[in-house]
């Protein structure tokens, strides 16, 4: 917990967001309006001394799994899902820009015309300095997911908890949009994520978190304040743990 701030529960987080939560109320690319909302909504939490690391999806431009019927090969594929993630991830940098809110992102695929490669020492100095780090291009690999991502890097920047952002409000047994019989879980170990298959996350990000013994909440972005709620330690969400 913070010093001098009882209100705060996690002093670093890893904040996990979706490509598709940037397109608000569009059905593609990325909702201005949206992002500048979010952005205030992130920079008043930082406000608070919360260091924020963030990783950005890429699946309202481009996933793999959208474009399977394409004759693009699957490592072509998701090499273009990296570069969307590096999209998303410069949209972001530049909204926090206008909120002076101290910001970097970096880039684990190659592209310095755009972003800085991604070290661990240069980002953890960023955060120390008081700035959000944004990382983009996934893994920099191939077959491997944003959320794996998120694992990898929360595991690296010794964060205290992964905020994974969806469009509902806890971890169900079964998709709630299309059951309305589906289980909602308030707290869930990683165990039952992994063995029951919960669609949740990639089950291989589960993994690298109980391994590393990092929670994660997932929690709905779509309510104003959740995020904030969430640093707080406050009942929002479903924890994995």
């Amino acid at each position: 917990m913070l010093k001098g701030n009882s209100k705060i529960k996690y002093k670093r987080i890893l904040l996990k967001l979706s490509g598709e939560a940037l397109e608000g109320r569009r059905d593609h690319g990325i909702d201005f309006e949206y992002l500048k909302k979010l952005a205030k909504e992130i920079a008043e939490v930082k406000a608070l001394g919360v260091e924020i690391v963030m990783v950005i999806g890429g699946g309202n431009f481009w996933r793999f799994r959208d474009f399977q019927d394409s004759a693009i090969e699957r490592t072509n594929s998701d090499y273009l899902g990296m570069m969307a993630t590096i999209m998303n991830s410069v949209a972001m940098q530049n909204c926090f820009e206008k909120l002076n809110v101290k910001s970097k992102a970096f880039s684990a695929l190659d592209f310095p015309v755009v972003l800085e490669n991604y070290y661990r020492r240069t980002a953890v100095e960023e955060l120390m300095s008081g700035a959000i780090v944004i990382c983009a291009g996934g893994t920099g690999n191939p077959y491997c997911t944003t959320d794996s991502a998120a694992a990898l890097r929360a595991a690296e920047l010794n964060c205290d908890i992964i905020l994974k952002a969806t469009n509902v409000d806890f971890v169900y047994d079964k998709d709630p949009h299309k059951n309305k019989d589906a289980k909602a879980y308030k707290k869930v170990t990683y165990l039952e994520v992994l063995e029951k298959r919960l669609q949740v996350m990639d089950l291989s990000a589960v993994g690298m978190s109980q391994d590393v013994g990092i929670p994660i909440l997932v929690f709905n972005l779509n309510k104003s304040g959740n995020i904030l709620r969430a640093v707080q330690g406050k009942e929002v969400g479903t924890l994995i743990y």
